[in-house]
């Protein structure tokens, strides 16, 4: 459904819009969800809370911690996004700490049964993926892989070969956080990525300003926007503070 979904909206000439937030992390986190589609959105990424997120910088840090104080576990995370009912595909963020505790097949249908449809897993290396792929497959999940400036051509190759949902192009190396400018590096992750496939390419991390989500889709099918949304949240700006950001990253990018 994920793939589907961004390939029918690229295909018609939409540039493809996929922020993320912070499951759990305040009362009111499913009506930001709710708020973000309704802004324009065209998938959106929920992180589940975890304790050592590596792949994140200070303020999806804060978050994660913020939400595993109020006591969030991975099935509340769920059992929100299946309540939230929103009408564009939902994939999640999580660590395969997680996944591996729940158990691949436990894991897989408890995201397919909450209305989930893909999964990104960052710290899980493409050469010991195929255990969680084979439960995610045939659960529906689509798992989504990163290719990141770092990736040797014959990497890049493999991870899309094996991706699903779209390609997530990682613009810069380091954690996740708003940067004052992309940089080249994501024009060349994607120009690398195009060699090898016709899904969906977003560019993310570092993607932190309307004027930069509108730079990077020259290139890039789309843009996935965390650290400047979640810092927006943490301030305590909520659902319509969430809406009017995610509004103004549709109107750049259109």
């Amino acid at each position: 459904m994920l793939e589907k979904a961004l390939r029918a909206q690229r295909d018609r000439g939409r540039k493809l819009l996929i922020p993320y937030l912070m499951g759990g992390m305040s009362d009111d986190w499913i009506h930001s969800l709710a708020a973000v589609v309704a802004a324009g959105a065209d998938a959106v990424e929920v992180g589940i809370p975890f304790s050592d997120p590596m792949m994140d910088g200070p303020v999806i840090q804060d978050a994660a911690f913020r939400a595993l104080g109020r006591g969030t576990v991975p099935d509340q995370v769920l059992e929100g996004i299946g309540r939230a009912e929103v009408s564009v595909p939902v994939a999640v963020m999580t660590y395969y700490n997680l996944v591996y505790r729940a158990g691949h097949k436990r894991m897989a249908h408890a995201l397919a049964s909450s209305g989930v449809s893909g999964a990104i897993v960052p710290d899980l290396p493409l050469e010991e993926l195929g255990p969680w792929a084979r439960e995610a497959d045939a659960a529906g999940i689509e798992t989504v892989l990163l290719v990141a400036p770092s990736s040797p051509e014959e990497r890049v190759d493999r991870i899309c070969a094996r991706a699903k949902g779209f390609v997530y192009a990682v613009a810069r190396m380091g954690v996740t956080g708003e940067r004052a400018e992309v940089g080249l590096e994501a024009r060349a992750v994607v120009a690398r990525i195009r060699q090898y496939t016709d899904m969906p390419v977003c560019v993310g991390v570092g993607v932190s300003t309307p004027q930069q989500a509108a730079e990077v889709c020259e290139v890039a099918d789309g843009v996935v926007v965390g650290s400047a949304l979640v810092r927006r949240l943490l301030a305590g700006e909520g659902p319509e503070g969430a809406a009017a950001f995610v509004g103004s990253l549709r109107r750049a990018i259109d």
